[in-house]
Formats: structure tokens, sequence, C-alpha cells
């Protein structure tokens, strides 16, 4: 007689944010799967819904709580998670329903909240399922890319930044424990690791750069070798680019959010040999050594300009991405002036640009000399003329050249596909359009000559 299984829950994911919180969805819903849960791809499937917020600004906030009112009409089960989860009483205030509500890495919490929402169905058969500790686990990202957290939390406390007083101070995580992730992770198939903190390069400074035993299962042997690793970036870095995939392969590094520290420095070789990708993320915010006073950032802007010549001549392929925000209080035409003779000069590869915003919480909503609505919107707009002149710039000059593009997406029916280089990073950046590349699938790494570009976007066919 055929044993009949028991219908395990099932439970539907929003995850929104950065990749950090995706990070923290991925963690829950693992925990949940070796629970016994199955993933409900809609609402209509599923006993209860998790909601995993964004806070960091008011326009994500009122987001989060849009996805949780639609989550709400939609199932009507809804327990809600993440960043904005610090202020149960403004999601209460407005969806009194909400079975749950917990902060941002109460991991715990929220598997209970889960549990008591929609309880497991104990069975033998389903309780064999491996722990979250094996392998690894859920992923929210296609199988060829993963993000990787190093550590939760941010010393700094910038003005206009409310993410100490949600997610706390550094806490690094072992270096080893780490590592041990992204072999499992490279071992499943991920041919690119996406480093991420809040700030990447302090990573280890709670640790004090402590050292663990650490020997590469997968790596090549190197004599005289330490069989130990210190939690600071540069050493991260460079086991993660030992690390080999089961064709043999390297697989890519990348680094974001990275503060421009002077040991950023020493970062930069790993670059020039291949271990780690030429590409580095620094949120620079801004160039005038006023307005970054105010915001509580580094302000030798000069400096910085002589350290990116110095990376460029070490590492000439390169590819720096930055973020600035433009409008902040007490922001002069000076300021601003400042500011886009700085990016000229600088010639960054990527740049994002954000409005000011104010906050709940920030320092900086206390600040004098608010900058008009309409003067923020002409000049995020100057900004994003000048830079996407620079980056067309730039990608003209990789037209003719033969370059490694990892492919994200294949369509069969129109012979083409869609990756990115080297210097881009998923989502974020810009993609690579090749055509007569329909026999290809996602993960590849191919070799491509670049025929065309545009402001943004790479366009070729297969070398």
């Amino acid at each position: 007689m055929a044993t009949i299984l028991p219908s395990p829950p099932r439970v539907g994911m929003v995850s929104l944010g950065c990749p950090k919180a995706l990070v923290d969805s991925e963690r829950i819903l693992t925990k949940l799967r070796a629970d016994g849960y199955q993933m409900s791809p809609d609402y209509a499937g599923a006993d209860v819904v998790l909601v995993n917020t964004c806070g960091f600004l008011d326009s994500a906030k009122e987001e989060s709580l849009e996805a949780i009112g639609e989550a709400i009409a939609e199932n009507g089960r809804v327990v809600v998670t993440g960043c904005m989860g610090n202020q149960a009483d403004v999601i209460r205030a407005r969806f009194p329903s909400v079975l749950a509500v917990t902060g941002p890495q109460q991991y715990d919490a929220v598997v209970a909240a889960v549990h008591e929402a929609a309880p497991p169905v104990p069975n033998a058969y389903l309780d064999l399922v491996p722990s979250a500790n094996v392998g690894p686990g859920i992923k929210l990202t296609p199988r060829h890319y993963s993000y990787l957290k190093i550590s939760e939390g941010c010393n700094h406390r910038c003005a206009f930044c409310i993410i100490p007083s949600i997610r706390g101070d550094l806490v690094s995580r072992r270096p080893d424990a780490i590592l041990r992730e992204a072999e499992k992770l490279v071992a499943a198939g991920t041919k690119e690791l996406l480093v991420i903190s809040q700030d990447t390069s302090a990573y280890g400074v709670d640790l004090k750069f402590a050292a663990w035993p650490w020997k590469p299962r997968n790596a090549e042997p190197i004599p005289n070798e330490p069989t130990s690793v210190r939690a600071h970036m540069t050493d991260l870095a460079r086991e993660l680019g030992r690390l080999r995939t089961p064709e043999g392969e390297t697989p890519w590094v990348r680094l974001h959010y990275v503060y421009p520290y002077p040991h950023v420095d020493s970062v930069i070789p790993l670059m020039a040999e291949g271990l780690v990708l030429p590409y580095l993320d620094i949120p620079f915010q801004h160039a005038s050594p006023k307005i970054l006073k105010a915001m509580r950032r580094p302000a030798n802007e000069a400096k910085v300009l002589e350290r990116i010549a110095a990376w460029r001549r070490e590492c000439p392929d390169i590819a720096i991405r930055s973020s600035f925000v433009v409008g902040f209080p007490g922001e002069t035409e000076a300021d601003f002036d400042y500011l886009l003779q700085w990016l000229e000069e600088a010639q960054l590869d990527r740049v994002g640009a954000f409005r000011f915003e104010p906050v709940q919480g920030a320092a900086a909503n206390a600040l004098p000399d608010p900058v008009p609505e309409e003067v923020k919107e002409e000049r995020y707009a100057q900004v994003m003329e000048l830079t996407a002149r620079i980056s067309a710039d730039k990608l003209t000059a990789k037209v003719g050249r033969t370059i490694d593009v990892l492919i994200d997406a294949v369509d069969a029916e129109e012979g083409g596909a869609t990756g990115r280089s080297k210097a881009d990073a998923p989502e974020i950046d810009g993609e690579v359009h090749l055509r007569d590349a329909g026999h290809l699938s996602p993960g590849d790494i191919a070799r491509v000559v670049i025929e065309e570009s545009d402001e943004h976007d790479l366009f070729g066919a297969l070398a």
C-alpha cells in the first residue's frame, strides 16, 4: 500500500531592498525548507507570505508598506521582517492584521513566526531534508552567481544614513566560515561570488584581524603557504580567488561596498594577478570637502584621485563604480560644480546618483540650508548626463577588443544571449549583448569580440 505523504505548508516570499537583504531572505528560506516547508511562487498557493522590507529611505519604506498591503490583499496571512521591522508600530498602525513583525537578522524570530502561522507537518519522510548547514542552501539568484555576505552592520555614522541604528555596529563573520560557504557555492555551480557587506574594507576590524585555520580543499597547493587565514579583506579576497570550480576554473570574485581605506591599495595586485575581478564598488557620495565633512565622510578627495590613478597604473583594466548624493543640505552651486569637475577628472566607469532624501532618524535632517527639490532634479540630471558621456567614451574604447563575458540569459529562438563583462555587476551595471549565441547556456564564460557600444552596454559576437 502506497504511503500518502501529508502536504507540507507553503511559504511565499517578497524580498525588497539591497543584496544584503536578499541574502537574509535566502537564509530564512533555507531554514524553512530544512523544516519541511515548500516554497510558493505566488500568493494563491502560499499558507503564509513573508515580506522582507527595506527601511533605508522614506521612499523605500513606502515601497515596503505597499508590498505588505498587496500581500495582505492577495493572501491575508503575512509575516513582516527586515529593516523596516524596527518600526513595528508604523506597520501595525497601517496593517493591524499582520501576523508578526521582526527586525533585520532575526532569523530565529521570523522562522518561529512562520511556524506559528503555518505549523510544520511532522513526517518521517519530509523531516529527512538536510539541515540548513548542509550545502549552499536556497538561492534567490541564478545558479551561476551568488552573493556572499561577510559581515553585518557598520561602525560609521554618516549623517544621511540610519543603517547602524537598524543593523547595529560591524559584526564580521569568521573567515573560515565564509570560505566554507564559498566553497559550497562554487561546488554547486556558482561562477561569480559577489562579496557584500555594509563596509567590506572594514571586514575583520571587530575580530582584531585574528587568524583561523584554513586549508582549502579544492585550491592548488602553494609551497610554504600558511594554513590559516586572517579576518582581513585582503586575505579573504586572496583565498576566494584560489577556489576552483568543478571544471578547474577560477570563479569571478567581485568586491562591493568598499570604503577607501589605505589598505584597499593592497587588493589591487590581486586584481592584476587575476585572483579578484578588476572591479571596485566605492560609494564616494560627493567630492566637495565641505559637503563630505557635513556628511561625516572622508574629505581628502585630491588624495582619492591620486589613488585612482595609481590603481589604474597597476591594473589598467580596473573598473570603478560609485554613487553620489546631490542636493545634500548646504550644497551650493560651487559645491556642485566641484563635484562635476571631480567626476570629469576621475573618469569613473559606472556612476549612480541619488537626490538627497530625508530619512527619519538621520542626523542630516537637522542641517540648515535645504536644497529645493527642483534644484535637486537639475543637478541629478547634470550628473547623469556627464557620467553617461564618460561611460559612452569608455565603452567605445572597448570596441574591437576581445573580452570574457559571463552569460546570464539566452534566447534560443532569436539566437542571441546576454551577459556581463568583468566590469559589470548584475542588475546595477551594463550588459553585453551577443548575436549568434543561442547555443550557449547561463553560466558559460564566453570569449567575445566587441563590435559596438552605447552609453551603458556593449554588443558583440563570439570570438
